[in-house]
């Protein structure tokens, strides 16, 4: 059968393009795609292209459907809503690699598993105590899976810095208790201020040199850096002396650093509504859209959040 997918070219440039899919292999199943998430590592990919080293696959925040089911399946049928693939309409996967979505009313766009996945393996590695003071550095669309995760957990003081302010709003939607706009408040003074308050936990999950710095200035000593975010590129810098005198902890949470499988326990989250996609999902485009959607995007779309591909046929 003929599918549709995407690639990205050496310039960043999105070409969807056809490919044959046969039936599924031995313990694969068929999935047709029923939706697909934009990460910033596509949005870094389309921006940089090669430059980006390495580039983003097709696609890797998948939902779908299970059409066919190949020899020595048997904990998946057809039908089954699965996590899995990206932005093919259809696809076959390893079936050790999909999980099972339950059965729910959720629509595909929100039930994009993979980056709250990652957000579960973010929050194992904030080692949290009843009690922990906590900052957040962030407030993009991981920082707000994290940030959900955070306002279950008995915290004794949690706060939010971002640099845009609809960010915060939505991070106070959403229930942070204090916000803070860096952007928009002098620095010294906003890293005083927060310094003070002995942060036990800094999570930053700003993918870039700021925010690594002011998770630096703020933890306390002896306390913990979370380090979610991704700093694309070679090279990252730090203050030795800062570091040496801190006597803090930094951790790297990225999803290589996972202390367990993460899906099965980011599904049962996103199940009971602990996390919750919906207020994050800003825009939603059928896949023929996406290179579009992708120009808004790098052009400072200014309400984008979080965006999703549609792959129904």
């Amino acid at each position: 059968m003929n599918a549709n997918t995407i690639r990205y070219l050496d310039d960043g440039s999105i070409d969807l393009i056809e490919v044959v899919v046969g039936d599924p292999g031995e313990n694969e199943v068929q999935v047709q795609g029923g939706a697909c998430g934009i990460c910033s590592w596509d949005i870094v990919t389309a921006k940089l292209g090669k430059r980006m080293n390495p580039m983003a696959p097709p696609g890797h925040e998948g939902v779908g459907y299970v059409t066919k089911v190949g020899r020595g399946v048997t904990n998946l049928k057809e039908g089954d809503r699965v996590a899995g693939g990206g932005f093919a309409t259809l696809r076959n996967l390893a079936a050790n690699r999909i999980y099972k979505i339950p059965e729910s009313n959720l629509a595909d766009e929100f039930w994009v598993v993979e980056p709250v996945s990652c957000a579960v393996t973010g929050l194992d590695h904030c080692r949290l105590r009843p009690g922990d003071r906590v900052a957040l550095v962030g407030t993009g669309f991981m920082g707000l899976l994290i940030l959900q995760g955070l306002l279950h957990a008995p915290l004794g003081d949690l706060v939010a810095v971002d640099v845009i302010q609809d960010r915060l709003n939505l991070a106070q939607k959403l229930g942070a208790p204090e916000i803070y706009n860096a952007a928009q408040l002098d620095r010294a003074e906003l890293v005083q201020s927060l310094k003070k308050r002995e942060f036990d936990v800094v999570v930053d999950t700003t993918g870039n040199q700021a925010g690594l710095d002011l998770a630096t200035d703020i933890v306390k000593r002896g306390g913990l850096i979370n380090l979610f975010g991704w700093i694309k590129g070679e090279t990252a810098t730090f203050d030795p002396t800062k570091w040496h005198g801190g006597g803090f902890t930094v951790v790297n949470s990225s999803p290589s650093s996972q202390l367990r499988d993460p899906f099965p326990p980011a599904i049962r989250l996103m199940h009971q509504g602990i996390i919750d996609l919906r207020p994050l999902v800003t825009h939603v485009t059928p896949l023929g859209q996406y290179p579009s959607l992708m120009d808004k995007i790098l052009h400072g779309e200014k309400s984008y959040v979080k965006g999703v591909i549609t792959l129904g046929a």
